[in-house]
């Protein structure tokens, strides 16, 4: 068969396979008596087997390899492809990242484009005051889109960066809350505590819904944060997880390492201000300790939270606490009654 006859039938141009001649990947049985190649049936089954090889992503020397190398194992080579494979698919999903911001930003000419490429790759920087001022000027002239700035306060370590971040996805407005709370969902324990620390500070109905619902979320660190925020936000659904906090014995080493104590009675204490809510709070920390029988350290927790809890409901239970068999307890707990006395 010759060339132009095998080009038409294989898809292999002419010009292609003189290449692999050159290259001695296919090379013509024989010539006509004009000098024009001649293809058998084997070199017609060699060319679609070197089209099959071009097709996994195999260079021709190693075309050539495979099918000329006796003891070539095939195994190695090919997990080597995958290798290479995924990581053009990571550069290319990354660039796709890129130009999806990059037009989100809704840029108006190139010069938009470029401020948005240099923030992009401030954010990436390995130098944390680099990062810091890429935060503080994404307000600027070459506003990032929320999602840019949703993954870098994800994977943000440093506090002060974090912190920028945060303050840079407040004033970016729309979709900001819906992003992080996909975060929530995150494998890594630091991104959730990312993710709820930066919904607590998002103003907003969708994210005051989005920390209601982490108060059943499995992460205890998320439950906290998420009630945290939502007492000073007057959310009463925030009561049962702050009273645990506030005077609960379980976890709380663990817990200490993240906040502590006097923050839950803080926001305990903002709740109560609406009398609705002071006696529902005093009836929780009292049932709780009653509960758990904690001892005189979660007592004493007990009466330095209700010292600024309102309503009789309160003001019985520290009458009780006066009579505690644990001094401590028992003396701060009148010093507080009479401090309630003389107001």
């Amino acid at each position: 068969m010759l060339i132009g006859d095998v080009a038409r039938r294989s898809g292999v141009s002419a010009r292609m396979l003189r290449h692999y001649e050159s290259l001695g990947l296919v090379r013509p049985t024989g010539r006509t008596g004009s000098g024009y190649r001649e293809y058998s049936d084997e070199d017609i089954r060699r060319i679609f087997h070197v089209e099959s090889l071009r097709s996994l992503g195999l260079s021709l020397r190693e075309v050539g390899r495979a099918l000329d190398d006796p003891g070539f194992a095939p195994a190695e080579l090919v997990e080597d492809l995958a290798r290479r494979t995924r990581d053009r698919i990571a550069a290319e999903t990354e660039l796709l990242t890129r130009l999806r911001r990059i037009g989100a930003a809704e840029p108006a000419g190139w010069e938009d484009v470029l401020q948005t490429v240099a923030l992009l790759r401030a954010l990436e920087s390995k130098s944390p005051d680099t990062r810091q001022r890429a935060a503080l000027a994404t307000s600027g002239e070459a506003p990032l889109p929320v999602e840019a700035l949703v993954e870098a306060v994800l994977n943000e370590s440093d506090p002060n960066v974090a912190g920028a971040l945060r303050w840079a996805l407040v004033r970016a407005g729309e979709n900001g809350p819906a992003l992080l709370a996909e975060g929530l969902g995150s494998p890594a324990a630091e991104v959730r505590k990312r993710a709820v620390l930066s919904l607590a500070e998002l103003p907003g109905d969708e994210a005051t819904a989005l920390l209601r619902d982490a108060l059943a979320h499995p992460d205890v660190t998320v439950r906290r944060y998420a009630a945290l925020a939502l007492g000073t936000r007057g959310v009463a659904d925030a009561i049962p997880t702050l009273v645990t906090m506030a005077v609960g014995e379980t976890e709380r080493a663990k817990w200490a390492e993240e906040t502590n104590d006097v923050d839950a009675a803080d926001a305990l204490s903002a709740l109560a201000s609406d009398p609705a809510l002071a006696d529902r709070i005093a009836t929780g920390l009292v049932d709780h300790l009653a509960r758990s029988a904690a001892g005189p350290p979660a007592r004493r927790r007990l009466v330095q939270t209700l010292a600024d809890i309102p309503g009789a409901t309160a003001s019985r239970a520290l009458t009780a606490l006066a009579h505690d068999e644990d001094r401590t307890v028992a003396l701060t707990a009148t010093y507080v009654l009479g401090l309630r006395d003389r107001r």
